[in-house]
């Protein structure tokens, strides 16, 4: 398989360099250690959004934690060098290639190092958390929880690579970019957080809230069946979305020689 390839060429790659490999998960356990005191402040004034307690809370975060890793470590790199693709021509190289060109420039690259703190730390947090409130450990929760996972990552994959698909109008996109970068933050907390409106957008129109409430909320049985519904379709619908939007970037696209 492809992939597989992919991720032992970088292996490969990043042990090469070892130290820099260690110091990279250092510096992100420095991180991730910053980001620990939402959970500490949520504990100490037992923190209860709407009437979700502070255990519960906990599995937000930790789920958050957890797609940080995902996306860091399986997409970040790749759509960050997208732009650089289009504006030195890089591209036409790509594009002769027997493969998929959209599967190549947004997977290509894997860091097998940033995200295992956060998956650790994801993983503990949720499992504490997740044990406090007495949820069950069952073979249908185990199945939401996975799938809403699941989905999660695809919706993280089409909303992240948005601003870098749209470097073949712009070149540009830092702007945008940043501002996506700001909403996946905001996103590490339980959406009853925020104001209706903001919800509706954050489920409907720009999907973000979907990626770490869903997982969380299924278990918990805070979720309509409308809502799961829509938790396992929208994947689909974004990821050809993006394959559309993707195709009419390629035919806009202009070799960077002329």
């Amino acid at each position: 398989m492809i992939y597989l390839q992919f991720i032992k060429n970088c292996f490969i790659a990043q042990m090469e360099y070892r130290t820099n490999f260690i110091l990279g998960i250092a510096v992100e356990i420095a991180y991730l250690l910053s980001k620990l005191l939402y959970v500490v402040v949520v504990y100490k004034s037992d923190l209860h959004i709407g009437d979700i307690p502070p255990d519960g809370i906990l599995m937000f975060v930790g789920t958050y934690t957890m797609m940080t890793g995902l996306y860091s470590g399986l997409f970040f790199t790749n759509f960050v060098r997208i732009s650089d693709y289009v504006r030195t021509g890089e591209l036409d190289l790509l594009m002769v290639k027997p493969i998929s060109l959209q599967f190549m420039v947004s997977l290509r690259y894997i860091d097998l190092g940033m995200p295992i703190p956060n998956l650790v730390a994801g993983i503990t947090m949720v499992s504490i958390g997740w044990s406090a409130l007495g949820i069950p450990v069952t073979a249908y929760h185990l199945f939401l929880f996975a799938l809403y996972l699941l989905s999660a990552l695809v919706i993280t994959y089409c909303l992240m690579i948005i601003p870098a698909i749209l470097s073949f109008w712009f070149v540009n996109t830092g702007g945008l970019a940043g501002i996506f970068y700001a909403i996946w933050d905001a996103n590490n907390m339980p959406m009853p957080i925020y104001p209706r409106l903001i919800q509706r957008i954050g489920v409907y129109v720009l999907p973000f809230l979907v990626i770490t409430n869903f997982a969380p909320l299924s278990v918990m049985e805070r979720l309509n069946g409308g809502l799961m519904l829509w938790g396992a379709l929208v994947p689909i619908l974004l990821l050809v979305c993006v394959r559309l939007i993707w195709r009419q970037a390629i035919k806009n696209y202009s070799s960077a020689s002329g």
